[in-house]
């Protein structure tokens, strides 16, 4: 049977055949409350992997081992760059210089109080500016 073919069925069985479905392929039955359509997104995904022939416990110490590492989320905050962030309608601009940071003619040691003065809630002022410390 072609993968489209497997795939196809799949999707036209009601909720009783893909609960056989899934405890024929994960050794128990489905959650109690999981929705028919997520039930058919998980074995189909499931018959994807096993028609890839791909190795499983491979491929999952490899996301570990890339999870472990930090993520690079955005330009790093060094001397001499400007970070514009808009809030409620208004642009700020905090200047990044060897003592801290400038905004609106003040200097702040970190972008976590701008961003705070900013919101008027504590917030993580690289995840506010969408940079990486």
């Amino acid at each position: 049977m072609s993968d489209t073919l497997a795939l196809e069925t799949l999707a036209n069985s009601d909720r009783i055949d893909l609960a056989s479905k899934w405890k024929e392929a994960f050794g128990q039955p489905p959650p109690p409350r999981i929705s028919q359509s997520m039930m058919l997104r998980i074995l189909a995904s499931e018959h994807q992997w096993k028609a890839s022939g791909e190795n499983r416990p491979a491929l999952v110490r490899r996301i570990a081992k890339l999870a472990d590492r930090k993520p690079d989320s955005g330009p790093a905050t060094s001397s001499g760059a400007r970070l514009v962030r808009e809030w409620n309608g208004r642009k700020h601009t905090v200047d990044v210089t060897d003592d801290g940071f400038v905004w609106n003619g003040q200097m702040y040691r970190s972008l976590s109080a701008i961003a705070r003065e900013i919101t008027g809630a504590r917030w993580s002022g690289p995840r506010f500016f969408g940079v990486r410390a």
